[in-house]
């Protein structure tokens, strides 16, 4: 057998390997994009705000991590992002489902589960969070009430430790308290590449401009040498005061 042909049948020998096992290891789809990163999720009882924060060193992170909706709940879907659980997140905490039964409900059907990171908290403050074994490390979350904060490729345990301290620490409204936690993340090392992108979501019911939608706060900062600091400032031209 020539050269060429062996290193032909050697390639297509691999490829009868690898598909079964990618499969059988339940891989993500070849070409998914990971989205390393820290983020927050949220619910104040007092206003019946819901809210996310992230930050990653990955491009407009704004774009694929947040999903919020008014008396609903709020979704962080991010490590090897799958985009969908977002919204399907939403579709089922607005059929009445809890934030358990929601993120029950959709890893069942992600076969990418093993390497997802999700966040969630429903309307009534119940928060539950998933981090699949296969994502990087370090990777995990914490909870308390009415909050959970989550991240992977982190320099280690003390970014989420730090932004649970910091969350329930600061008073002020949501998205101010939210940036406290984000920023304390960040301080404590947050994603181990670097930084890049951040942003913030809160949504309540008339929230949005002259009381209509539901968008209170939707900010992104989406490359940025220093994006928690520069969504800091946004924040302050919104009038949110931070610390």
């Amino acid at each position: 057998m020539s050269q060429a042909r062996l290193s032909v049948f050697v390639f297509l020998s691999a490829l009868l390997i690898w598909a079964p096992l990618h499969s059988a290891w339940n891989l993500p789809p070849r070409g998914d994009l990971p989205v390393h990163t820290f983020s927050i999720v949220a619910f104040d009882p007092e206003t019946k705000s819901l809210g996310i924060a992230v930050a990653s060193k990955y491009l407009a992170v704004g774009s694929a991590v947040p999903w919020a909706k008014a008396g609903v709940g709020a979704v962080a879907t991010q490590s090897y992002v799958n985009v969908t659980l977002g919204a399907s997140g939403l579709d089922l905490l607005k059929s009445g489902n809890n934030a358990k039964t929601t993120l029950d409900s959709l890893l069942k059907e992600d076969k990418g589960r093993d390497w997802r990171q999700v966040g969630i908290v429903d309307a009534q403050g119940e928060v539950a969070a998933f981090t699949g074994p296969r994502c990087v490390a370090w990777a995990g979350s914490k909870q308390a009430k009415n909050v959970t904060a989550q991240g992977n490729l982190l320099t280690g345990p003390e970014v989420i430790d730090a932004m649970i301290v910091a969350y329930e620490k600061t008073k002020g409204t949501l998205p101010s308290r939210l940036f406290a936690a984000l920023d304390a993340g960040d301080q404590a090392g947050g994603d181990k590449r670097g930084k890049q992108s951040a942003a913030i979501l809160i949504v309540r019911e008339k929230g949005g401009p002259n009381g209509l939608g539901d968008r209170a706060v939707d900010l992104r900062v989406d490359d940025h040498a220093q994006p928690v600091a520069e969504l800091g400032r946004l924040l302050k031209l919104q009038g949110i005061p931070i610390r």
